[in-house]
């Protein structure tokens, strides 16, 4: 196993799940900093780890899940880039109904409970399976396909108005 060729390269998926649970950046960037140094300590025993991947976001999840926790679910919304339209000079004021249209849907996003929020992340942004997602957060897979779709139920019909 190698540190740099293997972990490293998860920073970007360990930050944007730390991100769903916690709803900070700043908290965020802390949380896959100290799971990247845990991970380092712990290289040497990384050989036996089946699937790295999923270890590697089961511990950043557990450690944000505890910081959110330490913080009395504290809720910041995300802020986060638009992005681009296909079209490479959009008006002002389609500028400003995108901008709209994805803070609403941040703001629905934030609404979720966080298995919701977390499962509905590892599948439909990072592109787990089902099985990945059951190892990453610790229940059945069933049980993840029931948060996805009452997850996404949930966005359908609060998002019929944007």
């Amino acid at each position: 196993m190698d540190f740099t060729r293997d972990i490293l390269p998860l920073k970007n998926i360990l930050f944007r799940t730390a991100l769903r649970i916690t709803m900070n950046r700043e908290e965020s960037e802390d949380i896959v900093q100290d799971t990247l140094l845990k991970l380092w300590e712990r290289r040497t025993e990384m050989s036996k780890i089946n699937n790295l991947e999923a270890f590697a976001i089961s511990a950043v999840r557990n450690l944000a899940l505890d910081r959110l926790a330490l913080h009395q679910n504290k809720v910041i919304s995300l802020n986060e880039d638009l992005h681009d339209t296909e079209d490479n000079h959009p008006s002002a004021y389609d500028n400003i109904i995108n901008n709209e249209r994805t803070n609403r849907i941040h703001n629905l996003i934030n609404q979720l409970p966080e298995k919701q929020r977390t499962a509905i992340q590892l599948r439909d942004i990072e592109g787990k399976s089902y099985k990945e997602i059951a190892d990453i957060m610790g229940i059945s897979e069933s049980d993840v396909k029931i948060n996805i779709y009452r997850g996404r139920d949930f966005l359908k019909k609060n998002c019929k108005n944007l």
